[in-house]
């Protein structure tokens, strides 16, 4: 082999090995980059399911937000915001502050006190002379005075029962020698019993003024009147509640013919179980009804407000707009809703608005009071100019505050959830005439006040009693409450009237006409 074979040979091999060298550098480089795709796919499944946790948390994060926002807000409210009622205030409660008046506290000048005065004709006289003159000693004894001054103490007799016998005579006939008995009347069937002022008493104690069965027994005890067990007041009451049921029918039929009535509910236990007391009433009388529930299935057994073709003032449970009967909202649960929103949510058009009805209410007072029969057109047109602007500013608001693209929730089924300020904003715009009807005809009161007063004494004997003891004890308390309430608003006195429920005859029941 020649030297240039060689050389050629040598130089072949060394490409050779350069060859298998690179060859060998790059089955190594592809299978690091191999290695490289699969971290890189790792990577990217670990990044791919650190996003999904993070929005899983951010979701989590938000739906957290809005349930302490939410807390956040019951906290907030109480009786001066919301519609919750002042014994669930407790002492945290900072309430809401009275503006201060420019008058001093007490009777104003010009008022006409009320003081106890005297009498014409008292029952006893006692006079009170002097034994001797005070110059030079003469006895005066036998001598005729005149009266200089005359005081008057006004006292209570020491209380007895009075007791009236019935006896009932036997005749004999002169001609024919048959003895003839008389008869008892219908209201004296037992040989000892108690009369009908003593029964209005009792059940006046209980049921109005609402002391409990132990502490009337102790009160006749004290007062030395006489001795009572606790089943017969109950028996007392049961009876004037049977007595009275033609009463409360006549109650509902006069609510059912008046143009405005007031409707309320309230939370009641019976035998420990949560029920609620429904009233409907008017300026002249009042219906108090229980039932198990709370919304329409109880409205339409009790059988009134479906057949009611008035105008119902009422607060905004979602039930009483299931009826047919024209609408009016309650203001002041407005103003308190308002309230609210302007303070918890620092809505400045919230108060704007809060001032412009109270003031709107009292123009209407202020027309009411001159005996006008509505507002002049230039006001009234100025006063709704000013409340459409507010909602107008209330609704841009609550746009720039939750625009669109606010971070979606996950959906649900049902209305979507809003802000308190839009919903109350929906309710005021979309309902305004309902909200407004004192505006125009100033027979429509500006709150449901009636309705909740007639409901206080109700929460106040849950608080002395803690429950009904039954069904029948409760439907009494309705039925007595029924009657005497009405019987309050009409000025009749309540012993006189709970009296002549005993003795058969209720006192009838009065109505306005037009009322």
């Amino acid at each position: 082999m020649s030297e240039e074979e060689a050389l050629e040979l040598r130089a072949l091999r060394e490409e050779g090995a350069s060859l298998r060298e690179l060859k060998s550098a790059f089955i190594e480089l592809q299978q690091a980059f191999v290695a490289l795709k699969e971290a890189y796919s790792q990577l990217q499944v670990e990044s791919q399911q650190k996003d999904e946790r993070i929005n899983e948390l951010e979701r989590a994060l938000f739906v957290e937000r809005m349930h302490s926002d939410e807390l956040e807000r019951r906290l907030t409210k109480d009786s001066h915001n919301s519609s919750k009622p002042p014994s669930s205030d407790g002492l945290r409660c900072k309430g809401k502050v009275r503006k201060k008046s420019p008058r001093k506290s007490g009777g104003q000048p010009g008022h006409v006190g009320h003081t106890l005065a005297q009498i014409e004709q008292p029952d006893y006289v006692e006079e009170h002379r002097p034994e001797r003159c005070e110059d030079c000693g003469e006895d005066l004894a036998g001598q005729v005075g005149h009266v200089k001054e005359r005081r008057q103490v006004h006292d209570l007799p020491p209380l007895r029962l009075e007791i009236t016998e019935h006896q009932a005579l036997c005749i004999s006939c002169p001609r024919c020698g048959k003895a003839n008995q008389g008869t008892f009347p219908s209201e004296v069937p037992a040989t000892a019993q108690y009369g009908p002022y003593l029964k209005a008493l009792v059940v006046y104690w209980s049921q109005y003024q609402l002391v409990p069965y132990a502490r009337i027994v102790e009160q006749l005890e004290d007062l030395k009147i006489g001795s009572l067990s606790e089943g017969t007041l109950a028996n007392w009451i049961g009876e004037a509640g049977k007595r009275l049921l033609p009463t409360q029918e006549a109650i509902r039929g006069r609510v059912l013919q008046s143009k405005v009535a007031h409707a309320d509910e309230t939370g009641a236990r019976i035998k420990g179980y949560l029920h609620w007391v429904h009233v409907v009433a008017t300026l002249w009388g009042t219906f108090y009804h229980w039932h198990r529930k709370r919304g329409q299935e109880a409205m339409d057994q009790i059988g009134l407000l479906s057949a009611y073709q008035g105008r119902l003032v009422h607060d905004r449970w979602a039930s009483y707009d299931a009826y047919s009967y024209v609408h009016s909202l309650c203001g002041a649960h407005l103003l308190r809703d308002l309230l609210f929103v302007a303070e918890q949510e620092q809505q400045p058009w919230a108060m704007s608005l809060d001032d412009l009805l109270l003031k709107m209410n009292q123009a209407v007072i202020q027309a009411r009071k001159q005996g006008l029969r509505q507002l002049p057109k230039a006001e009234r047109d100025a006063l709704l100019a000013q409340y459409f602007e507010l909602l107008v500013q209330g609704f841009e608001a609550e746009r720039q505050r939750h625009p669109p693209e606010s971070f979606p929730t996950e959906k649900k089924r049902g209305k979507k959830k809003q802000s308190a300020a839009k919903n109350l904003l929906d309710v005021l715009g979309n309902r305004a005439e309902d909200v407004l009807a004192f505006l125009d005809d100033f027979t429509v009161p500006f709150t449901n006040n009636l309705a909740e007063r007639d409901l206080r004494m109700i929460k106040v004997q849950q608080k002395i009693s803690g429950t009904f003891r039954s069904e029948a004890g409760a439907t009494a308390f309705c039925v007595i409450r029924s009657y005497l309430s009405t019987m309050r608003k009409q000025g009749r006195p309540m012993l006189d009237a709970l009296s002549a429920v005993f003795e058969g005859t209720p006192l009838p029941i009065a109505w306005e006409p037009g009322s």
